[in-house]
């Protein structure tokens, strides 16, 4: 267990490496947590290296963080059966979230309503969107819809000058809009659920 102190002195490291793509000198880390004393800092960073968070590196201006699993990184230990079962066996990748998910052109998104519960998209869950001004017929799409109105829906084009925003529930019906009424926000590329 880290103290107060020792849990700052590791998450300013985290977050300078993760700014400069290098580790902090004990000068810079001292600076960065308000502390005079290089030798507080120093005992702080021992700390870290005997609980296994960091250890001594000289190519790496000293420090290397060790063993620790990327925030956005989760174990890929497999598949699994949703139907037939399927022989277990353990495949262990990695299966970095920012990488297959993130961007700097992409948002994301809490659905609130049942519009699109056929495509599997539930109220609650999260949509990953990435920023489009255009979309081909039958994406899903973030429509913006007379400047005020936001929706996720299917998109079609069924005339010159027309739009059409369909829903994924059977009790719900598409509706056409003039094309000048609806803008293009962004294009559905992934969608996250948490059961909690």
């Amino acid at each position: 267990m880290l103290t107060t102190r020792e849990q700052d002195t590791l998450d300013f490291i985290q977050k300078y490496m993760a700014q400069h793509k290098q580790a902090p000198l004990l000068t810079e880390i001292a600076q960065g947590l308000g502390i005079n004393s290089k030798g507080v800092i120093h005992r702080y960073v021992s700390a870290l290296e005997q609980a296994g968070y960091l250890q001594r590196n000289p190519k790496t201006r000293g420090l290397e963080l060790i063993d620790q699993l990327d925030a956005d990184e989760l174990p890929l230990l497999g598949r699994i059966a949703a139907g037939k079962p399927i022989e277990a066996i353990e495949d262990q990748h990695q299966l970095n979230f920012s990488r297959l998910l993130g961007g700097n052109n992409r948002y994301v998104l809490q659905v609130k309503g049942h519009s699109m519960i056929d495509e599997g998209i539930r109220n609650n869950d999260y949509v990953v969107i990435e920023h489009a001004q255009t979309a081909r017929s039958n994406q899903i799409v973030v429509a913006l819809i007379d400047e005020h109105d936001v929706t996720l829906k299917r998109v079609q084009y069924p005339q010159k000058n027309q739009v059409r925003l369909i829903p994924a529930n059977k009790a719900m019906q598409a509706k056409d809009y003039a094309a000048d009424r609806i803008k293009i926000q962004g294009i559905l590329i992934g969608q996250v659920r948490l059961y909690e």
